[in-house]
């Protein structure tokens, strides 16, 4: 499946009626850390596959979800299942953190 860009119009369908875990990346073009962790978040994607869904919101053009999920800076990584909040990761991330927890999020 691939990242899939998620906007306030597919949020709800993408996100909160996933049946897999979903791992958001909320992000901007002009972060630096946030350059730093694309590439790290799309390793995690092609992982885990079909079994966790990786999302990226661009706080820039979607700031209503920004400020829903109280994203206060960048990069925030926000993990979900079965539309209910989980985690909230603040900062860049390695890729062996995001496996982690989406492995405790797999299991439960």
């Amino acid at each position: 499946m691939g990242v899939v860009e998620v906007t306030k119009d597919n949020f709800e369908e993408v996100v909160l009626a996933a049946k897999e875990p979903v791992l958001i990346d909320f992000w901007a073009d002009w972060c630096g850390p946030c350059k730093m962790q694309a590439p790290i978040v799309d390793a995690v994607c092609e992982e885990f596959g079909d079994q966790v869904k990786v999302c990226k919101v661009n706080v820039d053009e979607q700031a209503s979800l920004a400020l829903n999920y109280q994203i206060t800076s960048i990069p925030t990584l926000i993990f979900m299942k079965y539309g209910i909040f989980q985690q909230r990761m603040v900062g860049l991330q390695s890729k062996e953190v995001i496996v982690e927890y989406l492995k405790t999020l797999l299991d439960e």
